[in-house]
């Protein structure tokens, strides 16, 4: 099966001094498949969503594929038109901004850059209500602005739900689980279960394995000062959660 996320001899470079973060990363994710990567802080693991992504400040050499095309120097507006999506571990707030209108505005401007026709306002409202009920999201969260006053388990949600509006063709997916409680958890990954397709890929990025209980991975990677130094199945998370990074971090 050809890989929809194909990441090669990656490095990556981070601030004034140049510290290398990520240091010849190899990884290949197929269209269907749900890959999971587990780290220790310090590991690289944010590093590598914002260098998928990317975001500005971040000196990147080595390939990033994405279903079939050379992604490493197109800007954030271009990747995220081609279907790539990353939810924040700390999602931002954005006063003034109604949530409706960032989800409209956010939805039509990638349909545009896809050279579709926009969504009817009507159309676009049931669109939105269908998924957002999905998620426990209610017509007052989507009027007020932009996670402004949202618990954190509320700005999980709101990610989950622009992930469902905008149907990207890859989500990336860094530390969704941080800061929410069993019942938050368990509705973020019924959202995140809605989203897999056999023409959709994931990489869920995490520490623990709680939240692998409820997004069962096709792969589990670890990843150490930079790379990935294992790669198995998802009883490897299950190992990691009984044994931790040590010897991980000791072999890299």
């Amino acid at each position: 099966m050809a890989s929809m996320l194909d990441i090669t001899d990656l490095h990556v470079a981070v601030g004034e001094d140049a510290k290398p973060i990520i240091k010849g990363l190899n990884l290949s994710v197929p269209a269907g498949e749900v890959h999971a990567i587990m780290g220790p802080n310090g590991s690289g693991k944010s590093t590598l969503s914002y260098a998928l992504t990317g975001r500005d400040g971040y000196d990147v050499t080595g390939g990033i594929g994405f279903d079939g095309a050379d992604i490493s120097e197109m800007e954030p507006e271009e990747r995220a038109a081609r279907g790539l999506y990353l939810s924040f571990q700390y999602p931002v707030e954005i006063p003034g901004v109604p949530t409706l209108t960032f989800l409209k505005e956010a939805l039509n401007a990638q349909r545009k850059a896809r050279g579709e026709d926009e969504m009817s306002a009507p159309d676009f409202m049931k669109h939105v209500r269908e998924r957002a009920a999905k998620l426990d999201v209610s017509a007052d969260m989507l009027k007020r602005p932009v996670n402004v006053g949202f618990s954190g388990g509320e700005k999980k949600r709101m990610e989950i739900l622009q992930a469902l509006v905008l149907e990207p063709r890859f989500l990336i997916l860094d530390e969704t689980d941080s800061g929410l409680d069993i019942d938050a958890l368990k509705v973020v990954a019924e959202g995140v279960n809605a989203l897999r397709s056999p023409d959709r890929g994931m990489l869920v990025i995490t520490h623990y394995q709680r939240l692998l209980d409820y997004i069962t991975p096709d792969r589990v990677h670890v990843m150490a000062d930079g790379r990935i130094v294992a790669s198995g199945g998802p009883e490897l998370a299950r190992e990691l959660e009984a044994e931790g990074y040590d010897k991980y971090v000791r072999a890299a």
